[in-house]
């Protein structure tokens, strides 16, 4: 049976376009997982939303990565321009949970299960924070990426904002170029782009496929 995919751009345009209507500024808890990713999709939403750029990403390897990243997110935060206040809030580096989250599936390939429970992990965190802090939405900027599944992205986002009572903002920055406009701006602030995703395999995966070039 075919699965119909949905348009989450769409979805996305509905949602603004009815804010733009009602002239409300909600406050929307944004899951960062780098400066780069996370540059088209404050420049885009900043203009409907009140934002905090939540930074949780215990899947990073290794800590000097994830101390790097951090402090890009940071300063990208500092030398933007926004419509509305955007603000920065760092999660714990809770690492033990992601390889506890990863046993059993070290030697799957990205793009698999093991990813899949990775936007699980940070997903659901992100979500309990929003509800606890009273946010009126909350979303990622995974989609933003080509190599990462939209759908079970969105899929993932929902079941969390169920399970915590706060609403989802279905995306895929990929679309209207926003992966282009990522590039594009992480030029203009001079942003260190990673060459992996985050986490200990997909680093030694990296490697790997740089010996063979």
């Amino acid at each position: 049976m075919n699965v119909q995919k949905v348009n989450y751009q769409k979805e996305l345009d509905k949602i603004l376009g009815r804010l733009e209507k009602e002239q409300t500024v909600p406050k929307l808890l944004l899951h960062s997982c780098c400066a780069p990713c996370s540059s088209y999709v404050l420049e885009y939403l900043s203009e409907y939303f009140e934002i905090t750029v939540y930074y949780y990403n215990p899947n990073i390897y290794p800590e000097s990565e994830y101390t790097k990243r951090i402090l890009e997110q940071q300063m990208l935060i500092s030398q933007m321009r926004f419509k509305y206040p955007v603000s920065f809030l760092a999660g714990k580096y809770d690492k033990e949970k992601f390889y506890e989250m990863a046993a059993g599936m070290e030697h799957m390939k990205e793009g698999k299960e093991r990813c899949f429970q990775c936007y699980k992990l940070r997903l659901e965190q992100t979500a309990k924070t929003a509800a606890e802090c009273g946010f009126d939405y909350y979303t990622t900027t995974l989609s933003i990426s080509p190599m990462k599944n939209a759908q079970k992205l969105n899929e993932i986002g929902r079941q969390a904002g169920q399970k915590y009572g706060i609403e989802y903002l279905c995306s895929d920055f990929k679309k209207k170029n926003g992966y282009k406009r990522s590039v594009e701006l992480s030029g203009e602030y001079g942003l260190y782009r990673q060459d992996y995703c985050g986490c200990q395999f997909s680093y030694e995966s990296r490697k790997k496929e740089k010996i063979k070039e």
